[in-house]
């Protein structure tokens, strides 16, 4: 019988030019620090983390996706630099605008009010956008070797992000189940 829970989260991805240069330094990651794990989901901004939902409720939390996306705006990505969290984790740093902020603090109230969904880690940790390109199996010997070279590198794209985007995980890797257009009421 197969299983009546998948895995989701939520999240905005980047054009394509972002996404093609975050794919190329997880490679880089995959080959150099044998650190794979980020290849498994597309260049992204986590909005809500990895969360189960039964497969009968779908409709429910794709109509209050809609719902929610409907009351946006587009919002602005800028991304400058790499960041870290030690000492497993190397990121594109995102710049933490107002409008991103306010568009995750709302996106994770609604989840919470409509449909229970809620991190319980979300209440210890701030809201800090990024797009991880080295993850949990970079190992400490190597998050320092990639540290040491990503830390001082300069990176600058800007984008604009049209939708907020559910993606499943099949299992093996994170792929998306479908995108939400935000629009000006």
């Amino acid at each position: 019988m197969p299983p009546t829970n998948h895995r989701f989260f939520i999240a905005l991805l980047p054009d394509a030019v972002i996404q093609a240069y975050a794919n190329s330094i997880k490679q880089q990651f995959a080959d150099k620090y044998a650190s794979r794990a980020a290849l498994r989901s597309p260049p992204h901004v986590t909005l809500q983390p990895p969360f189960l939902w039964e497969m009968a409720n779908l409709p429910h939390l794709t109509q209050c996706l809609e719902n929610f996306a409907a009351q946006y705006s587009p919002v602005v990505l800028r991304l400058s630099g790499f960041g870290a969290f030690p000492p497993r984790v190397i990121y594109l740093q995102v710049e933490r605008t107002p409008e991103l902020v306010q568009l995750q603090q709302a996106l994770t109230k609604t989840l919470a009010d409509q449909l229970a969904i809620a991190d319980p880690r979300a209440t210890h940790r701030p809201f800090i956008p990024h797009l991880t390109v080295g993850f949990r199996d970079l190992t400490r010997q190597n998050f320092h070797l990639a540290w040491a070279e990503f830390q001082g590198q300069t990176v600058e794209f800007t984008c604009t992000v049209f939708d907020v985007t559910l993606l499943v995980h099949t299992g093996q890797t994170w792929e998306v189940f479908q995108a939400f257009p935000l629009q000006t009421p």
